[in-house]
């Protein structure tokens, strides 16, 4: 027997998939979104299916985009001599707030996972390939996450990269900002002082 109206019910159901929402935060987005006004609602699935009909991946880097180019490939103010090798596209968003790193990036769109099946070929590997071939580059950053998944994506690139001629370097990783040092794992603390930086 159903809680709610079918159509109330079936919300709840589509939102619990989204990332991070359980069925209590499915539940009070649903209701939420049923007690706004209907102009709001609307305005929130139109940017919905616009997001998907306009955006899609960056012919050179795989950012997402709205022209065939993303913002950042068509600035001519972007050092080309860098290419910083992101997984996911929020992951260039990341390191694009900083406002420290003004070369390109590429993103792979994953990290190698044998057990997920996600291998290379799964993979915006071979385009990179390329573009280190046909672009003056001198260095790539690798700036995948610190897990056993991004570890081994970050060696299997430097791999394929290394022979090329090309400097390959890893973005330091270690403490936070304002975190204690008891509070941290041997990975980062060893990760800290392997990145550690002249004063």
């Amino acid at each position: 027997m159903e809680r709610y109206p079918r159509a109330l019910e079936r919300l709840i159901e589509e939102l619990e998939k989204l990332p991070g929402v359980g069925p209590k935060t499915a539940q009070r987005l649903a209701f939420f979104i049923l007690d706004r006004q209907k102009e709001e609602v609307m305005a929130l699935a139109n940017a919905i299916t616009e997001v998907k009909e306009r955006i899609r991946p960056c012919q050179e880097c795989f950012n997402y985009s709205e022209a065939e180019l993303c913002r950042i490939c068509s600035d001519a103010r972007r050092d080309r001599s860098q290419i910083c090798v992101v997984a996911e596209a929020r992951d260039l968003l990341a390191l694009e707030r900083s406002g420290e790193y003004r070369g390109l990036y590429h993103v792979l769109g994953g990290i190698l996972s044998p057990i997920e099946g996600i291998g290379p070929d799964e993979l915006n590997i071979r385009p990179l390939l390329e573009r280190l071939k046909s672009e003056e580059i001198k260095e790539v950053i690798l700036a995948t996450n610190p897990v056993v998944e991004g570890e081994a994506t970050a060696a299997y690139l430097a791999g394929l990269i290394k022979p090329l001629g090309i400097r390959v370097t890893r973005i330091a990783l270690g403490l936070p900002v304002g975190g204690d040092l008891d509070y941290a794992d041997e990975v980062t603390i060893s990760r800290a002082l392997l990145g550690r930086t002249e004063m």
